[in-house]
């Protein structure tokens, strides 16, 4: 390991990542100074007096450009410190589903697997545990990737599409950030690319891997991809089935491409088929994502809170064909509503919409014309009330669907807030 004894190292930002950082070098005994916009404004003079100078995420590199060279961060030195294989994950969504399947499917291998990065686990906190046998999943942001100078040697890129746009300067940026984790790949390594959206195909140029795509609408040449009703994988000609599609625990037929991905990148892991497919047999996915949150008489609550875009939103609709309770609405994106409007006018399933938020007003224009059969209900202060509104409505067999489309700011704290709130009152509802 690199020797930081009684360099003088800046951590800019202190969240969970910076927290860890200053932990880390403290124990390699370095200097320490933590530098955060919180406490001072001008937290970024004087940078020229440290050693090393450790970005956190949320820290932009344009203030930092005089600094060349001395300038890295947590998954920077990561992937110069560790031992053992990485597989990286990125994309617009997706990436903390997939990244914990081929965690969950290279554990039931029996491997000596970590799961970190972006996912809230900073990688450094693990370092130490690692050998040369180990493997590490990364689940990799733009933030993070902006600056990375070194590549997985499993790279997945899922679904790209635009995000974050209030950080980055515009759409090409943001897919560029995205591009490093294929940018410095060698011939030795595998790049898994998802062929059904355009940013995210047209990246496999980017790569000197071995490239292998993932699709849940065609076939490819070498990957994996979802045909006859199941999940299957090409490889040098030769096609294997994994498991059946009814099978596989996770709603929503997005979650394919995630499947796939993941199926296809514990193939090159290592892993079998059989433990592949038993945890897609028992895998309910992410707190907040499509979650489950409890079934009353025979009504589903699902909390998707973490759906803070149109784009999540229209997925979680589409991933049931029931009749469905919709909790729209919440603070604003600035998001351009007209796909999701015109899908819930369309689709005859949605009976009912809570609108919460400064945001329903826009969704509820983007759905145009009031369609027969479809119950708006507004008004509802808080999460206690919205779930009452909800109650008296359900029926049985009916979905309850917390996707809001929209930030949370206002009503609630954030997201997980949101949610927690969400799975308390369904909890508190008498069966």
């Amino acid at each position: 390991m690199a020797d930081f004894k009684g360099k003088k190292i800046a951590v800019l930002g202190l969240g969970v990542e910076g927290e860890s950082s200053v932990e880390f070098f403290k124990k390699q005994g370095a200097q320490v100074s933590v530098l955060d916009i919180k406490d001072n404004k001008g937290y970024l003079k004087d940078l020229n007096q440290y050693d090393i100078i450790v970005r956190s995420p949320g820290v932009r590199l344009d203030n930092l450009e005089i600094l060349e060279g001395k300038v890295t961060s947590q998954t920077k030195l990561f992937f110069d410190l560790c031992p053992c294989s990485i597989i990286g994950v990125t994309g617009t969504k997706g990436k903390g589903t997939t990244s914990s399947l081929i965690y969950e499917m290279l554990k039931t291998e029996g491997k000596d697997a970590y799961l970190g990065g972006n996912i809230g686990v900073p990688p450094l906190t693990f370092l130490e545990k690692l050998t040369s046998g180990s493997i590490v999943v990364l689940e990799l942001s733009s933030f993070q990737l902006i600056d990375l100078s070194k590549s997985p040697h499993i790279a997945v890129m899922l679904m790209t599409t635009s995000e974050h746009l209030d950080w980055h300067k515009d759409v090409l940026e943001y897919i560029d950030a995205k591009r490093n984790i294929l940018r410095h790949q060698v011939e030795s390594d595998f790049a898994i690319v998802n062929k059904d959206y355009p940013a995210s195909r047209e990246s496999d140029v980017y790569s000197s891997a071995q490239i292998f795509y993932v699709s849940r609408e065609d076939e490819v040449m070498e990957g994996c991809f979802v045909k006859n009703e199941n999940v299957t994988v090409r490889r040098g000609g030769v096609e294997q089935e994994i498991i059946e599609t009814a099978e596989i625990l996770l709603p929503g037929k997005h979650n394919l491409e995630n499947v796939c991905a993941a199926a296809m990148a514990a193939i090159l892991a290592g892993v079998s088929r059989k433990n592949i497919a038993q945890v897609l047999r028992t895998f309910k996915g992410l707190e907040h994502r499509l979650e489950l949150a409890r079934e009353v008489n025979g009504v589903r609550y699902y909390d998707d809170s973490f759906s803070t875009t149109p784009e999540t939103a229209i997925a979680a609709i589409e991933a049931f064909t029931e009749p469905e309770i919709l909790i729209l609405g919440g603070s604003s994106k600035k998001s351009d509503f007209k796909e999701l409007g015109q899908l819930i006018f369309e689709k005859p399933n949605i009976k009912a919409i809570i609108g919460i938020g400064v945001e329903w007003e826009r969704i509820k224009e983007s759905i145009g014309h009031q369609r027969a059969g479809l119950t708006y209900i507004e008004d509802c202060k808080n999460m206690t009330e919205i779930i009452i509104a909800v109650s008296k409505i359900a029926e049985d067999g009916d979905v309850v669907l917390l996707s809001p489309a929209c930030a949370s700011f206002g009503m609630f704290e954030n997201y997980k807030d949101r949610g927690e709130q969400f799975k308390k009152e369904v909890n508190n509802l008498l069966s």
